[in-house]
């Protein structure tokens, strides 16, 4: 039984390069293959979970998956070829035209795939980001060799070609730090007192407990508008959302409304005086019968 089954798996399917290849050594190949992507993922996953502990940057170990990824592939390829007893330099040729013709049909996918590895590798995009692509705000959730994956504000995911955020405009709002400044427009009526505006708005911003020292928020008279005395108040926060500064923002109108309406200061609206020359005659309308 084991003489008959060794010579079944000792068969000579082929001769390559004068070098037999036998239906064990095919057999085997699967199984190969099947244990070395299992161990390939394993060693990734362990890595992965120990720098996770340690509380790695999140692109430093995105990048650690995929270098490892493409050493392991390329090593279970090569390994592959020498168990089948094919050398590397018969798929010269056949490689160099598969490239050409992979080159021509898909420049894109190629555009992208480099920009992911330069997204990657220079990181002017990280994960975690929040950015502004084309008027859409979101925040960086993946970085993929093709594209990357951004939450929108609103929750819809998008996935954005890489080579889009390389070679268009990109407003990351936490490139270097997480600091978002916020602006309060408002306008009181004429009449009011100017300094005591001032005062109220400003103690408005610095009592919100997201509103940073430093730098510290600064109250501008800004102009004589046609109904109201505009001011502006500038202020800074840290945070990775858009929903942040409209909140904090928020928070800060309803605290100016209230101080306001305690010291009997009146926020503007539009209004407009008319004057007329001469004297109004008012006629009463005939009575019917």
């Amino acid at each position: 039984m084991m003489e008959q089954l060794d010579a079944i798996l000792n068969y000579t399917l082929l001769t390559f390069n004068e070098e037999p290849l036998t239906l064990g050594e095919v057999l085997i190949i699967p199984l190969w293959l099947g244990l070395s992507f299992w161990g390939v993922r394993l060693i990734i996953n362990l890595l992965t979970n120990a720098l996770t502990r340690r509380e790695k940057d999140p692109n430093i170990i995105q990048l650690t998956q995929r270098v490892l990824a493409i050493i392991a592939i390329a090593i279970v390829f090569m390994t592959t070829l020498s168990m089948l007893n094919v050398p590397i330099a018969a798929f010269a040729f056949l490689s160099g035209a598969v490239a050409i013709g992979f080159g021509f049909g898909a420049q894109n996918i190629i555009n992208n795939f480099i920009s992911g590895w330069i997204l990657i590798g220079e990181k002017p995009i990280r994960i975690g980001d929040f950015l502004e692509v084309e008027g859409v705000k979101g925040v960086v959730e993946e970085i993929n060799t093709r594209s990357t994956r951004i939450r929108r504000t609103d929750g819809v995911h998008l996935l954005i070609p890489n080579s889009k955020l390389i070679e268009n405009t990109v407003v990351n709002w936490t490139l270097r730090d997480s600091l978002v400044r916020g602006t309060v427009t408002i306008g009181v009526q004429y009449g009011s007192d100017c300094q005591q505006v001032k005062d109220l708005i400003l103690a408005s911003a610095t009592a919100h407990k997201d509103v940073l020292e430093a730098p510290a928020p600064a109250v501008f008279f800004q102009d004589f508008g046609d109904n109201a005395l505009i001011f502006e108040v500038f202020f800074w926060i840290n945070s990775k959302v858009d929903g942040g500064l409209r909140a904090v923002s928020s928070d800060i109108r309803f605290d100016i409304d209230r101080a306001f309406k305690a010291q009997n200061i009146v926020i503007a609206f539009p209004q407009r005086d008319i004057h007329i020359d001469g004297t109004l005659a008012l006629t009463r309308s005939p009575t019917r019968a």
